[in-house]
């Protein structure tokens, strides 16, 4: 997903419904999706160890959770939202 796409993913309902929230805020993958769209707009040279460690995350989990993928139609699922929240649409 582009860093627009993204951003307009994170401000849709479905995005915020989905996900693991530690003390009932926002969930994991929409914090990082948040940080993803700061790193899609940083220009590489200026990327630290700590974005590089994220990307990596972002890459691990995306790869797990497409090993998941659930029987019938995605389109609207919770599985694809949470992976959009990683930016990830597995719809494209």
């Amino acid at each position: 997903m582009t860093a627009a796409e993204l951003e307009r993913w994170l401000g849709s309902d479905e995005s915020r419904e989905v996900g693991q929230k530690d003390g009932g805020g926002e969930s994991t993958g929409h914090a990082s999706g948040r940080r993803i769209v700061e790193l899609l707009r940083t220009k590489k040279a200026d990327l630290d160890d700590g974005d590089l460690a994220h990307m990596r995350k972002v890459a691990g989990y995306v790869a797990r959770h497409l090993g998941q993928r659930p029987q019938g139609d995605t389109a609207d699922s919770r599985w694809r939202y949470s992976l959009m929240n990683w930016g990830h649409d597995p719809e494209k």
